[in-house]
């Protein structure tokens, strides 16, 4: 199997779902559990806005780290994970589908897939993950900025009650239907589609480049698909970070006092570039980079080790 990415045209049996689902629900829940806590302080440093005299809560990544670790504890960091890893599952396998069902069919008639068609089927992937993704990512956020929220009213000599992501969601679906639970669509969108155009066709070449097995299959050594998931995802999570951050501010439905409100992509732009600069745009971009290289480094590596097929007791078709 040369790429989970790019399937050979003669194979007839290469989109069967259910390994596709099973292998990308495995990889997504190991992925988060191991980086969710980066995740965490992703989002705080992305939502956190910079006071009128330059202060700010958190000084760095470690800084929010140090402080979340010591104001939440160890379970604490973990805020928002149930629901991440709830959805983390359909939200992998779409996109690994995905990805494998449009690069099939934009093939040329000889069998190629020049790396703008590789383009187009990961832009495309991206974009049919958005269903999944945005309520996942809106649920997540809230829960993990609400102890940045907590310790700012806090030292304001206020108390925010505790909530969770059901009261969440269910409060957004009684005052908002269903479009509550799908606020930020848009920067979701420019996020994921962005992001799958530049990491599906580098993870393929990367892979492409690496040692073959001894076994005559021609798929690579499983270490080569994960560290070219690792590099392709890292270069991907900053390339598309100013979108992150867009997404991240516009789906923090509770501000902290003070904080500015946002109407839409154009508008957090511009609000976001007028008081905070250009750099505001890659803030969390470190973390992002450490959470999602080995997230996506083990969802191809489990997508190649075919853990679904040993469990189903299933033939592993050559992809």
């Amino acid at each position: 199997m040369t790429s989970s990415s790019s399937p050979s045209v003669n194979s007839a049996n290469q989109f069967a779902l259910l390994p596709k689902i099973v292998n990308g629900g495995i990889a997504g829940i190991i992925g988060v559990s191991c980086v969710f806590p980066l995740d965490l302080v992703k989002t705080r440093l992305q939502n956190q806005q910079v006071g009128p005299n330059g202060e700010k809560m958190y000084k760095s990544m470690f800084d929010c780290f140090k402080k979340t670790y010591k104001a939440e504890g160890y379970f604490g960091m973990y805020r928002g994970s149930a629901v991440n890893i709830l959805l983390i599952t359909p939200e992998k396998a779409i996109k690994l589908a995905a990805n494998d069902f449009f690069r099939y069919h934009l093939r040329t008639k000889d069998g190629q897939l020049p790396v703008t068609r590789q383009m187009a089927a990961g832009g495309l992937a991206g974009f049919c993950q958005i269903v999944v993704t945005t309520p996942m990512e809106l649920l997540k956020i809230q829960m993990q900025d609400a102890g940045r929220l907590a310790a700012q009213a806090k030292e304001a000599g206020k108390t925010i009650p505790k909530t969770s992501a059901t009261q969440i969601a269910t409060e957004l679906l009684k005052t908002k239907g269903i479009s509550g639970l799908y606020k930020g669509t848009g920067a979701t969108m420019l996020r994921d589609v962005s992001f799958s155009v530049v990491y599906f066709p580098l993870f393929a070449t990367l892979n492409d480049l690496g040692p073959r097995k001894a076994d005559g299959s021609g798929e690579a050594v499983f270490w080569c698909s994960f560290l070219s998931g690792c590099a392709a995802g890292s270069f991907a999570a900053l390339a598309v970070n100013p979108f992150d951050v867009i997404k991240t501010r516009l789906q923090a439905i509770k501000k902290a006092e003070g904080e500015m409100q946002f109407n839409g992509v154009a508008d957090c732009i511009k609000k976001t570039l007028t008081n905070e600069g250009p750099q505001a745009f890659f803030k969390g971009g470190l973390c992002r980079m450490i959470v999602i290289a080995p997230l996506f480094g083990i969802a191809q590596t489990v997508y190649f080790l075919g853990v679904a097929e040993s469990l189903l007791g299933m033939k592993q078709t050559k992809v």
